[in-house]
């Protein structure tokens, strides 16, 4: 459970990346912090390049385009969020698979009410670029099928009947609270489908007499 009633920023919940050492690592991390406000189509790369200092000659050196600065600024910013969030998460709940599964509502719902929150950004991705075979909706599709597969690990250490099965309603369960959060504006959108997930818990461990025999 969650303890502390006070929510933090993103950099407080999940930690700051590293500053950058070079061009290369300005471009994306200014990309990364502009791309979160005010979204992907947002960003050019005179833009980008005024906001850096970088050299033109430079940005091509390092990327061909600006959807290649948009694959590598998602990437960096997944490699982070995604180390950060998994920590928060064993902060709360250790090594206990199932624990964590509950954990991963309770942080969530910080992020939620970060005051800086401003959404999905795989979600985001997704839906400014719509066609399945576009390099960004590419990554951010292969990003959420990482997570549930990852979700569904954890049903196999928690020992839960059908992990598969579980692992598939558990993530419609995780993608519904982000819309409900981002379209529907609740903040309070992990704290409702907490309850959700607790009963689904309940219904695909198996009963203690064969969690025992299982040993």
């Amino acid at each position: 459970m969650v303890t502390t009633s006070e929510y933090k920023t993103l950099q407080e919940l999940f930690g700051a990346p590293e500053p950058p050492k070079n061009g290369r690592e300005r471009l994306v991390h200014a990309a990364i912090e502009f791309i979160y406000v005010h979204g992907f189509q947002a960003l050019g790369v005179d833009q980008i390049l005024a906001r850096t200092g970088v050299s033109k000659t430079t940005f091509y050196k390092h990327f061909e385009s600006r959807d290649d600065l948009l694959i590598a600024a998602i990437q960096t910013r997944d490699q982070w969020e995604m180390t950060s969030f998994n920590a928060a998460v064993q902060k709360l709940a250790k090594d206990d698979p199932r624990a964590q599964l509950l954990a991963i509502f309770d942080v969530l719902d910080f992020w939620f009410n970060s005051p800086d929150y401003h959404g999905c950004q795989f979600i985001n991705a997704a839906s400014e670029f719509p066609n399945p075979h576009d390099p960004v909706h590419v990554v951010a599709a292969d990003r959420k099928r990482k997570s549930r597969d990852e979700f569904r690990n954890l049903a196999v250490a928690a020992g839960i009947v059908e992990p598969e099965t579980f692992a598939d309603q558990y993530t419609a369960l995780v993608e519904g609270t982000l819309v409900m959060r981002q379209i529907h504006g609740r903040n309070d959108a992990a704290k409702i489908i907490k309850s959700a997930v607790e009963t689904l818990l309940v219904q695909r461990l198996p009963p203690p007499s064969e969690s025992v025999a299982q040993r």
